[in-house]
């Protein structure tokens, strides 16, 4: 019996892509590395004593580096079936945000800075774990937001109207000779109390002011509650597990394929 034989390009789209295979945990183990590098570099040259010591180090580390996710980026677009699928999704405009900024600095004073995007591309530790069971979680979490959706954006609603009515009623309480300037900034006074972040930059002076406030301090933490009970209440309604793998459409570039599945759930694609 004939065995398929796997392209070149497949066989570049399996490692890049996928983290099944020995070859995929190390090419990913390998970027994230790379990542992490890149990362400590720009922070050890914001360092400005660092930097004056090791600066030339640190330029050509940083270049070697930038070489090498070129590269990466390269391969990435040759081996998939439809390029602009990969270039114009989430993941291709990070990679190429992360790859371009040392270019940019022979033009752009400052633009080396936005090396930091790297750190977006750290998503993918989650393929490279290969943690299946909190994939499967997640999903059940992704399709539990999607049905609340609704409960929730009528809870913020009420919540924006919450602060509109609060951050009124203290400007007419405190007024302006107590630092409440105007409804506006009332009303920033009202969403910064209710989320129990309290920047402290403004505070009631008057009694009836701050009974106010130690009311919508309480209130606060409906915040964290009703969301959370939304939230677990759709999960408990999601009984069945997604059982799915690392596994990516080399047209599509969709992941999250069941296990064993031949053919892409999106596009119909066969899969490698």
């Amino acid at each position: 019996m004939k065995t398929k034989k796997t392209s070149w390009k497949e066989r570049l789209h399996e490692i890049i892509y996928e983290a099944d295979t020995r070859e995929g945990k190390l090419f990913d183990i390998v970027l994230l590395i790379a990542i992490i590098t890149s990362i400590v570099l720009v922070m050890l040259e914001s360092v400005k004593s660092f930097d004056a010591k090791y600066h030339n180090y640190l330029d050509f580390a940083e270049w070697v580096i930038t070489v090498l996710f070129s590269i990466e980026y390269i391969m990435r677009i040759i081996s998939i079936k439809k390029p602009f699928k990969y270039i114009f999704s989430f993941y291709g405009i990070i990679d190429l945000l992360s790859t371009i900024p040392k270019y940019l600095s022979f033009i752009l004073v400052g633009s080396h800075s936005l090396i930091a995007l790297r750190s977006l591309r750290l998503l993918r530790v989650f393929r490279i774990l290969k943690l299946t069971r909190y994939i499967g979680a997640s999903n059940k979490l992704l399709l539990a937001l999607k049905a609340s959706r609704a409960k929730i954006a009528v809870f913020l609603f009420f919540v924006v109207i919450v602060c509109v009515i609060l951050g009124t009623i203290m400007y007419m309480v405190e007024g302006e000779e107590n630092g409440f300037n105007n409804i506006p900034k009332s009303i920033y006074w009202a969403i910064v109390t209710l989320t129990t972040v309290g920047f402290g930059d403004i505070a009631p002076q008057t009694p009836l002011g701050q009974a106010i406030a130690s009311i919508i301090m309480i209130l606060g933490y409906s915040i964290i509650a009703i969301p959370t009970g939304i939230v677990s209440s759709e999960m408990t309604k999601t009984d069945a597990d997604i059982d799915t793998n690392t596994q990516s459409c080399p047209t599509c570039l969709k992941e999250k394929h069941a296990k064993g599945a031949t053919f892409c759930y999106n596009c119909g694609s066969i899969l490698n």
